[in-house]
């Protein structure tokens, strides 16, 4: 039988246009949802909420149904399974009527060639490259769809569920903050790779998704560094050591350093001094203090942030679960994890960081991770250790002798002095990737890194005198 024969059993040639103009409405069909999927899973939800609030309707319409993506998706599936399914089953009858047996390869071939072209590959590329453009397009029909099929999407999603839960792989959403940070952190990321974000605007941004990672141990000046006075001298004495300080807040201790019995203010000693005509025998040390204010060593940054800006307080003296003190923390200090060091005319300046000419980095043992990495842009961790020695120490599970090198983490560390049980100097050889630092960069590291080592390197940690702004 003839393909001529078969189109007159097969009835008027009207019933075949039909087929064909069904079958080409259903690939378009096809496409929408394929593009609309891939548009509306690439729309930035940020700019679509920001639009949102500028009285965009269509942005908003877009916000609400990527708040729900899983009922979007499986929506959008649906109706794309629907069509091509229809699509092929159409393509099919026809060609098995007009050649026969044949039928279903040919229309296996050419339904797949049809589908992937121009219900795939071309909506998605378009929509991949215009995806806030093409979401706000199809947001309305596509709202449409989801609300005619939220019936049978609620029941498919309820046997997902169902099935999932009994495989063991339900998702309880615990993910949900780590997840939205993460993005975040890989947006910045990208965007710097890019070169539409600069290094100190991703290291400040870095810095602020870091404060609730990072504890005040982390942060704290360490005890044996913090300038602290005997309350039980005389009061020249004690006013001769603090005009010797450049911080405006000193600890005072009494019988024994680790008993803090308060904290003396440089501007509450002038304003006293003041009072009683210059006399410093007058003064009354202990009655110009403030109470101390104790905060645990495993407060966030976050946290300790949120308390300095509740009490109005700049200092704080961390301790440990007995109560022992460890060091303290600053609002300077929090402030300094943001946007890197803050420099005054009081600190002092002190080389931590020496780059050299073959690429390698000497380093004095007490320079913090995060310091140096932000830097030289390097990746050393400092989830366990806080400085460079107690990198290499916690690695090499040992106190080692001057000479000695060890690798971690790509990084070839050799230990230059040692004095007692404390490394004071490293050379550090970064991998070949990272050792091509330019002139410019190794003379902002040094100048970024060196004063925030000056207050461990000259044995002070109490708090600088504090800019204009943060005064009073």
């Amino acid at each position: 039988m003839t393909p001529e024969d078969a189109l007159v059993e097969t009835g008027p040639a009207w019933e075949v246009i039909l087929t064909l103009a069904s079958i080409l409405a259903l690939l378009m069909l096809s496409a929408f949802f394929s593009g609309s999927e891939t548009a509306l899973t690439a729309a930035s939800r940020a700019r679509m909420h920001r639009l949102g609030q500028e009285g965009d309707a269509r942005a908003r319409r877009v916000e609400l149904l990527i708040g729900d993506r899983e009922r979007l998706i499986g929506a959008l599936l649906l109706g794309n399974n629907l069509v091509n399914i229809l699509a092929s089953a159409l393509a099919t009858s026809l060609l098995l009527t007009l050649v026969g047996e044949g039928g279903v390869a040919l229309a296996t071939i050419l339904m797949t060639l049809l589908v992937l072209i121009f219900s795939e590959l071309m909506p998605k590329t378009y929509a991949i490259r215009n995806p806030d453009r093409v979401a706000m397009l199809v947001g309305l029909p596509v709202k449409v769809t989801v609300t005619l099929l939220a019936p049978i999407v609620a029941s498919v999603r309820f046997l997902v569920r169902q099935m999932l839960r009994i495989a063991g792989l339900q998702d309880d959403g615990s993910d949900d903050i780590l997840s939205a940070h993460e993005e975040i952190r890989g947006a910045i990321d990208l965007h710097h790779k890019e070169g539409t974000v600069v290094k100190d605007a991703r290291d400040m941004l870095g810095g602020i998704l870091d404060l609730n990672e990072i504890e005040v141990a982390d942060a704290m000046i360490h005890r044996k560094n913090i300038v602290m006075i005997d309350a039980g001298q005389p009061a020249q004495l004690i006013v001769d050591e603090v005009l010797k300080s450049p911080y405006s807040r000193i600890p005072l201790w009494k019988d024994d350093p680790e008993d803090i019995v308060g904290v003396l203010h440089v501007k509450t000693l002038l304003r006293a001094l003041r009072d009683v005509d210059w006399d410093v025998d007058r003064l009354d040390i202990p009655g110009l203090t403030t109470v101390p204010w104790f905060v645990p060593e495993t407060t966030s940054l976050s946290e300790q942030l949120d308390a300095f800006l509740a009490r109005r307080s700049h200092f704080a003296l961390v301790v440990d679960e007995y109560g022992a003190l460890m060091g303290l923390i600053t609002l300077e200090d929090i402030l300094e994890e943001i946007v890197g060091d803050i420099s005054d005319e009081h600190d002092i300046a002190v080389t931590g960081v020496r780059p050299q000419a073959d690429g390698t980095v000497n380093v004095d043992g007490w320079v913090s991770i995060r310091d140096l990495n932000r830097a030289l842009d390097w990746p050393l961790p400092d989830e366990e250790a806080t400085t460079v020695a107690g990198l290499v120490i916690h690695e090499a599970q040992l106190i080692p002798e001057p000479g000695q090198i060890f690798t971690f983490h790509g990084f070839k560390f050799e230990i230059l002095r040692r004095q007692r049980n404390q490394i004071t100097a490293l050379r550090l050889t970064p991998p070949a990737h990272l050792k091509r630092l330019p002139k410019r960069a190794r003379a902002e590291a040094v100048r970024r890194v060196a004063p925030s080592v000056a207050q461990a390197a000259a044995g002070t940690a109490a708090l600088p005198a504090e800019p204009r702004s943060l005064s009073g």
